[in-house]
């Protein structure tokens, strides 16, 4: 008798934050749309290796300019934010984007500008229902709370772990009995600094 198994797996790993990568330097000299010419770019938009929160980086006052950002989010959804602009600072968006198609300023600002990615990842496990039947971890020099989402980024909290600082050390937490069961999707959360890669096992 044939039998095959019904478990999946998902790598995730994401590139170093990067906070030119999606517009390099540009002073805009009134409202419209920056140029989204960052080393991701690719035809005037950005699909990044992860869902991620975006970053914008000024040296001058910009904090009474908004940038709006449109793209879809980590669910593969349609989505925009409207994101205030950094005071000699870099500000980080709320909400995770998979890709960037327009980037709009609203106001022209003061000095040079760059918009990046970030260290903060919404990895999706799969877009749909699954049931969590393992993990294989490999840890980074700093420890931190890895956070697991039905859903979507925002969405109720399925389970969370601490990794440990121990640079290229691996773990292998414990899914109990049957497996933690998500419903319209699992997402896992976390800073670069605290991962350095993840595979996951699901059905």
């Amino acid at each position: 008798v044939s039998m095959s198994s019904d478990i999946q797996s998902t790598f995730i790993e994401a590139a170093t934050a990067d906070t030119d990568g999606v517009c390099a330097s540009q002073t805009p000299s009134g409202a419209g749309n920056l140029t989204i010419n960052g080393t991701l770019a690719d035809s005037g938009a950005v699909t990044f290796d992860q869902p991620r929160q975006i970053t914008v980086t000024g040296g001058s006052d910009e904090s009474g300019k908004t940038f709006t950002v449109t793209g879809t989010d980590e669910t593969g959804t349609a989505a925009s934010e409207v994101i205030t602009g950094p005071n000699a600072t870099t500000v980080t968006s709320t909400g995770y984007f998979a890709t960037i198609s327009q980037i709009a300023a609203s106001a022209a600002t003061a000095g040079a500008i760059t918009v990046g990615s970030a260290a903060t990842i919404a990895a999706p496990i799969f877009r749909g229902r699954l049931r969590l039947r393992g993990m294989y971890v490999v840890n980074t020099g700093s420890a931190g709370t890895i956070t697991f989402r039905q859903t979507s980024a925002t969405g109720a909290i399925k389970m969370q772990f601490n990794t440990v600082s121990s640079a290229n050390t691996t773990q292998y937490p414990d899914v109990p009995d049957d497996g933690l069961l998500f419903v319209g999707g699992g997402y896992v959360l976390y800073t670069q600094t605290h991962l350095s890669s993840m595979t996951l096992f699901y059905s």
